[in-house]
């Protein structure tokens, strides 16, 4: 069994930041259990494009307000509390936070926490 508290995390390897959005790593590729499992904040007034082509995604926003853009289709999604989106397809999408938007954020192969998004929103695959 494996017991974690989210701030434990702060500004730990597993504290990921970037201009736009924090993500705390709770469950990494290395505890071997098939996905990782984050707590990611996308900070209000923000606009973020991502496309996860080597890993699929489920989002669910437990706090805040803004918007999920379908990059290919160009459909508009509302986020709030409560709100799924899951990147099934491998989609290319943008989010813009009117707040604060709290996500649980959960990607399949798991990452490891060595990633970084490339020019394209993509994180490598990279196994343990």
């Amino acid at each position: 069994m494996i017991v974690t508290q989210l701030n434990d995390l702060n500004d730990t390897e597993r504290d990921i930041k970037s201009e736009t959005w924090r993500s705390r790593r709770l469950v990494l590729g290395r505890e071997g259990v098939g996905f990782s499992f984050h707590d990611t904040v996308i900070y209000a007034g923000t606009e973020s494009s991502f496309w996860y082509a080597n890993h699929i995604e489920a989002v669910y926003c437990v706090g805040g307000e803004g918007e999920l853009i379908n990059d290919e289709t160009g459909d508009v999604h509302p986020i709030s509390d409560g709100t799924l989106y899951l990147l099934d397809k491998h989609e290319k999408h943008t989010v813009k936070a009117k707040t604060d938007l709290r996500m649980a954020c959960t990607f399949n192969p798991p990452v490891t926490g060595r990633e970084i998004h490339d020019e394209n929103g993509v994180y490598p695959l990279i196994t343990e």
